[in-house]
């Protein structure tokens, strides 16, 4: 499971794939949008449809596209037609649709179908209201795209002294009973999870029971030794170079999107099958689920019992959580939770929970339970301060540089209060918690709905009830001067002039995800970006060296040397993302050159075969159970695959292709042999 936001398959895709506008269907002049006046509609293929409504600033808009027949993409453009949003998600029922207002003026709201499908459909503009204020009012506008009878929804809470100062449930927790969403709703946190695993670790250090600085082999003796020691610190801080069990299982073909079961026991097998760490324990920070599956084996070795048991007599009963359980396996049930659910071809979809899980997720809770499990974050009552310093103080690489991560936890600051957080993301579920210990306040976002943003909520949330006591968000320099945030503020983009550009223009590799690629343009329609893989988007100056990406909420800075030479940038999404400047122009191969890499290869560690061949003007990748995909030329001998895998070929002494290797964020250096 991943922390914050980002969907444990997907490696690294940081641009939303946010299609631009199509031009509006020839209509002289689109009709407007009232509240409460549904608006019955058919599309053909290919066709769009245009609506407006005027707005004043500082406004919440909220609406619903019923998707009747076809399966429609809704946009919303700003009054200078720059495009502010995309909902695409369930191909029938409610496509929900929310935004805010920055300027007053005219908004159009452009229906689209997927592709080139045709049917009816009906458009409601739900809500045009300025925008809230105060907590209660702020959370509702927050929550309107997770309410009603026909969406998953998600509970809310915000908490202060420990007690439960707000919480309201919103939507469905399952649509096939229609049951709605409570209070008391157990729902899945995903990754939220790991900090309970980090505690129980900390406190079976802290009886004398196992070292944090234990080899692991100690406890798992059947882990290979693959030349240095790995301990149980680097488990907790995710540096121990260990390869991460879920990209891993999908690489060889393993659809953890449709349920495919995983046992404990792979997690240990998959280690096994690695030849070798993927960095030296304690100098990389890579986010990995094998770890904190691997500290519950620990648990239950050290104490004789299941982790589940062990978590309810010596956590969960302690602090009262009564409504919180481990499911130790997915097919587990737990009595009135929320079901998952994705979007499907015909609407939502069941989704079913990850196998495997447990220690990196697996956690079922209630905003009221995570109430005293925040109290206790603060006070210590169980545990005490030694084992709460320890779970709460960022683990330091062999650099020195901190990693903001304890034990389950990352450690940040928001409006200038420090902060311990931690999102998770199950196949369809979404959570998110927050603790601010120098006010003693937190907030729960819990969802089961795959479309749901945990941390955009729950710190729109943070920011309603404690705004007061935040201060302005400090902007961290990683440029010169120019671009700090006092000369953004003053900073005027009608007079950018387009030649400055020249000097940022070209490509951007992000450092956390090669071959991953950011290309920046400019030509007489304005300024631009493209990821690799992704359609271009255009972008516009907040300063001289800062530019917001239209239609995701994305920013750049780059980086500008003392000499005045660009050498990298920071992409500012769900977190700061660097990426170095490449010198070297892409790599256009011919079609005789990409035959060179057509072949079939084998994996030996994955035990899976991957096909590659020529097709037009594209060189496919080919697996089993997978959905075929291009690959995309980065430089020579290496393409960026899917979810931004990067393939980086092998030559033999006579120059012929012998095989390549396969990094995907998590997983990196994974050997094929070509066979034919």
């Amino acid at each position: 499971m991943p922390h914050t936001t980002a969907f444990f398959v997907t490696l690294l895709t940081l641009f939303a794939p946010l299609a631009q506008g199509q031009e509006a269907t020839a209509v002289q002049e689109p009709p407007a949008l009232s509240v409460a006046r549904p608006v019955e509609a058919t599309l053909a293929a290919g066709e769009g449809d245009s609506y407006f409504l005027e707005a004043a600033a500082d406004q919440f808009v909220s609406g619903v596209a019923d998707q009747e027949s076809v399966d429609v993409i809704v946009r919303v453009f700003g009054p200078d037609e720059a495009q502010l949003a995309e909902f695409d998600g369930p191909s029938r029922g409610p496509e929900r649709f929310t935004f805010e207002t920055e300027v007053g003026g005219r908004y159009r709201i452009e229906v689209t179908p997927f592709e080139q499908e045709e049917g009816r459909y009906t458009l409601t503009l739900e809500t045009l209201e300025p925008l809230a204020t105060g907590g209660p009012g702020r959370v509702d506008q927050l929550m309107a795209a997770y309410s009603g009878a026909g969406t998953p929804g998600g509970v809310i809470g915000v908490i202060r002294g420990g007690e439960v100062l707000f919480e309201k449930a919103y939507g469905m927790a399952n649509l096939v009973h229609e049951v709605p969403f409570s209070v008391q709703t157990p729902s899945n946190l995903g990754s939220t999870s790991k900090q309970f695993t980090g505690f129980a670790i900390a406190l079976l250090e802290a009886e004398g029971l196992l070292s944090f600085d234990d080899d692991v082999r100690k406890h798992i003796p059947e882990l290979p030794d693959l030349g240095e020691v790995v301990t149980l610190r680097h488990l907790l801080t995710h540096t121990s170079g260990y390869r991460e069990f879920l990209n891993t299982l999908a690489m060889g073909g393993r659809r953890l999107d449709r349920g495919d079961h995983i046992d404990r026991v792979e997690l240990i097998e998959v280690v096994q099958r690695q030849p070798s760490l993927q960095n030296p324990p304690g100098a990389d920070w890579n986010y990995n689920n094998t770890g904190f599956g691997l500290l519950t084996v620990i648990v239950e070795r050290v104490t004789g019992e299941t982790f589940p048991d062990w978590m309810k007599g010596h956590v969960f009963e302690p602090l009262g959580m009564t409504h919180t359980v481990v499911r130790a396996e997915n097919n587990q049930i737990i009595r009135g939770s929320a079901q998952g659910y994705g979007p499907g071809p015909g609407g939502f979809q069941n989704m079913e929970d990850l196998g495997g899980a447990m220690g990196a997720g697996a956690i079922y809770s209630t905003v009221g339970d995570l109430a005293k499990w925040m109290r206790n974050l603060q006070t210590g009552e169980l545990g005490g301060a030694d084992v709460l310093l320890a779970m709460t103080t960022p683990f330091e690489l062999t650099s020195g540089k901190s990693t903001g991560y304890g034990f389950g936890l990352f450690i940040d600051q928001q409006g200038g209060l420090r902060r311990f957080q931690h999102g998770g993301a199950d196949t369809a579920h979404r959570a998110m918690l927050m603790v601010f210990p120098d006010i003693e306040g937190g907030v729960v976002a819990l969802s089961n709905n795959a479309g749901f943003d945990s941390a955009k909520i729950a710190d729109q949330m943070a920011e309603a009830f404690f705004g007061d006591e935040m201060k302005q968000d400090t902007v961290v320099e990683v440029a010169p001067a120019e671009a700090s945030a006092e000369a953004a503020s003053a900073f005027d983009p009608t007079d950018y002039d387009p030649v400055d550009f020249e000097k940022l223009a070209g490509r951007y590799e992000l450092e956390e995800a090669p071959g991953f690629v950011l290309a920046f343009t400019s030509d007489v329609e304005g300024l631009h970006t493209q990821a690799t893989g992704q359609p271009r988007l255009d972008i516009v100056p907040t300063s001289p060296l800062s530019f917001k990406i239209q239609g995701v909420e994305a920013e750049v800075v780059f980086e500008v040397s003392g000499a005045g030479e660009c050498t990298g940038l920071v992409l500012h999404q769900n977190g700061a993302h660097r990426a170095k400047r490449l010198t070297e122009a892409a790599w256009a191969p011919t079609s005789e050159q990409m035959a060179a890499y057509s072949g079939r290869y084998f994996s030996e560690e994955l035990e899976t075969f991957y096909s590659i061949e020529v097709e037009g003007d594209r060189l496919m990748l080919r697996r089993r159970r997978q959905v075929d995909a291009s690959l995309m030329p980065a430089e020579e001998h290496v393409f960026v695959g899917p979810s931004q895998s990067k393939l980086t070929f092998v030559l033999g002494d006579s120059g012929e292709i012998t095989g390549f290797e396969v990094s995907a964020g998590r997983t990196r250096g994974v050997t094929f042999q070509r066979v034919n």
